[in-house]
């Protein structure tokens, strides 16, 4: 049975979607093709019509997740106060599924082809020029957004490993980085 172009686009970008939520939740390497296909509600044969292969949809998803993600925190202007507290929310730790896929996949793009990890680096430079744009300006600002940037996955990514045997320790982890870029921020 023969797709039209647009169907084939729509389920490309289903695919790719459902793929950026998926690892985002469960890690590149904890979410196999099948799976993939059948949240999205199609055929592995499916994917691979779009795609040669898993490392090819990371790729995509990783660019899709990171650019939403940026979409979401500048659609409405903020300050770096503002980002900070948004960033290090215990809402934004507990939803693995739609938070930052910057601390999502931090432990894990080493491991990837170049594909995710030129897409995560992508993303990254695009949030280090944002937090830039936020702060005074000066010498050290670049070093300054990225010790910023860094400093908000690693406490998300951290944060969220404790969790599960310490919530209090992951609280603590949030709030103890937040008090700390606020006053260098």
């Amino acid at each position: 049975m023969k797709i039209t172009k647009e169907k084939a686009a729509e389920n490309r970008q289903l695919l790719v979607e459902t793929a950026a939520r998926l690892f985002r939740e469960k890690g590149i390497d904890g979410v196999g093709v099948a799976e993939i296909s059948k949240a999205a509600g199609l055929t592995h044969g499916a994917l691979y019509a779009h795609f040669p292969s898993k490392d090819a949809l990371a790729a995509e998803a990783m660019q899709f997740s990171t650019r939403s993600a940026f979409g979401k925190v500048t659609a409405r202007p903020v300050t770096l106060q503002e980002l900070i507290g948004y960033y290090l929310a215990p809402e934004q730790r507990d939803n693995l599924a739609e938070g930052c896929p910057l601390a999502a996949a931090a432990s894990e793009v080493a491991r990837q082809d170049a594909a995710v990890a030129a897409n995560y680096t992508s993303g990254y430079r695009q949030m280090v020029d944002y937090i830039r744009s936020r702060l005074p300006a000066g010498e050290g600002q670049q070093q300054q957004a990225q010790a910023i940037m860094a400093a908000l996955v690693g406490a998300i990514s951290v944060s969220r490993n404790v969790y599960k045997s310490d919530p209090q320790l992951a609280d603590e982890v949030l709030e103890s980085v937040r008090n700390l870029l606020s006053r260098m921020s």
